[in-house]
C-alpha cells in the first residue's frame, strides 16, 4: 500500500509543482534561489525534478532564460515570458476554483470538521 500511496502522492504532486513554480518566475530567478522561495512555502522540489521541468517550460516558450556572467559564478536566470504570464494566469484561476469544489467534497468525509 505504501508504494501505491508515494506513486499516487508523486502523481498529485506532479501538476502543482508547475503552477508552483510559473508563481516564483514573475520575477526573475535562478535554479537555487527558485528551490529556495519555494521551499520557504513549503514546497521541497529536487534539482533532478525542477532542471527539467525548468527546461520544459523554457521550450514549451512559457519561460525565458538568461545568463548573468557578472559574479564570478554564473548564474542562468528564468523568469516568465507575456504568454506565460497569461497562462500562469489562467492556471491560477482554475487552481483555485478546482480547490474549492475540491474542498467541498472533503469536507464530508471529515467528521471533525463543521459543515
Amino acid at each position: 500500500m505504501s508504494t501505491l500511496l508515494n506513486s499516487l502522492r508523486v502523481e498529485l504532486r506532479r501538476g502543482t509543482l508547475t503552477l508552483a513554480v510559473l508563481s516564483q518566475l514573475r520575477s526573475p530567478q535562478y535554479g537555487y534561489s527558485l528551490v529556495l522561495s519555494l521551499e520557504k512555502s513549503g514546497i521541497t522540489i529536487d534539482q533532478s525534478t525542477l532542471y527539467p521541468l525548468l527546461r520544459r517550460l523554457e521550450k514549451q516558450e512559457l519561460v525565458t532564460s538568461s545568463w548573468d556572467t557578472s559574479e564570478s559564478r554564473p548564474r542562468k536566470y528564468y523568469v516568465l515570458c507575456e504568454m506565460g504570464l497569461e497562462v500562469f494566469q489562467q492556471l491560477k484561476k482554475e487552481w483555485q476554483q478546482l480547490s474549492e469544489e475540491l474542498y467541498l467534497l472533503l469536507k464530508g468525509d471529515d467528521p471533525d470538521e463543521p459543515n
